[in-house]
């Protein structure tokens, strides 16, 4: 298995409030079509906060089917209740990701060694490479280069961090801190570029929802050495990276798909749909683009 390159965190198509498991399929393949690096279900982007167990479950068992060990899956797992997240891991593994993501506990605001016995504690029961996942804008709580540090040294199962503050100091220093095997994974579409440019290894990206190959193309020329299309592509983006972030995510991506004619772009309460005014600036940068609208 192999965490390097573009990863799509997914959205997770509704329709009549129920997942929509042929748009789902049919998102996964194009993206895999398109020549993503890897697939993750279940993250904020698929509103996990808001799937029942049994939908959480459905959906990473669609991605793992469909992508047919094409590409890897690193499924969501996440909780801030770490009993749950035990579970949500163990059907992970049984289902057959390659790995798991672990967003930090939400809400409940754990200190760092609170954080360090949460993820020590997943991993002494479900055995699978995890991918921590540091988002304090959404969480409360930030994961800081010492602990992600410890974590990597005393958890085997460990392997890297979804790191998305866009904070070049501190994803400076946990590279610093951790050996060369250490899989740092942008998690802010804005700052991948930079990110890589530090050692960072790929990206779990919300705009590779919409550009697939742009974002698979962008990591692959860094590792290639082609910094000039590199840039050109980052720079390419980042009108798509500003009107995905418009409003909350995942509302303006799945608009876009919505408009794509490649899923309904209804998210799931509490979140609602794009305000008039964004869907019209959302509409004249995909035909800025050069996708057809």
């Amino acid at each position: 298995m192999k965490l390097d390159g573009a990863f799509t965190a997914l959205v997770t198509p509704f329709r009549e409030g129920k997942v929509d498991e042929e748009a789902y399929r049919q998102l996964i393949e194009r993206q895999i079509q398109e020549g993503i690096d890897g697939l993750v279900p279940c993250g904020t982007t698929g509103e996990s906060a808001t799937l029942s167990h049994a939908e959480h479950e459905m959906v990473i068992r669609i991605c793992i089917e469909q992508a047919k060990g094409r590409v890897p899956v690193v499924a969501g797992a996440g909780s801030n209740n770490t009993r749950e997240a035990v579970g949500l891991a163990r059907f992970a593994k049984e289902a057959g990701a390659d790995a798991i993501l672990l967003i930090t506990p939400y809400y409940n605001k754990p200190s760092q060694e609170g954080l360090y016995q949460h993820f020590k504690a997943i991993a002494a029961e479900v055995s699978i490479p995890t991918v921590a996942y540091n988002v304090p804008g959404r969480t409360g709580v930030n994961l800081t280069p010492a602990t992600i540090a410890r974590m990597y040294k005393d958890i085997p199962e460990i392997v890297g961090i979804k790191e998305a503050t866009a904070n070049l100091t501190q994803i400076s220093d946990m590279l610093e801190l951790c050996d060369e095997d250490f899989i740092l994974l942008s998690g802010d579409d804005f700052t991948v570029l930079p990110t890589l440019s530090l050692g960072g290894r790929g990206v779990i990206s919300v705009v590779s929802n919409l550009v697939p190959k742009d974002m698979h193309d962008l990591c692959a020329a860094h590792a290639a050495g082609d910094m000039q299309k590199a840039r050109s592509i980052h720079y390419r983006m980042q009108s798509l990276c500003r009107i995905c972030f418009v409003e909350t995510n995942p509302v303006p991506a799945k608009t876009a798909l919505g408009m794509l004619g490649l899923c309904d772009p209804a998210p799931r309460l509490p979140l609602v749909p794009l305000l008039p005014e964004n869907r019209d600036k959302l509409h004249k940068v995909l035909l800025d683009y050069g996708f057809s609208v």
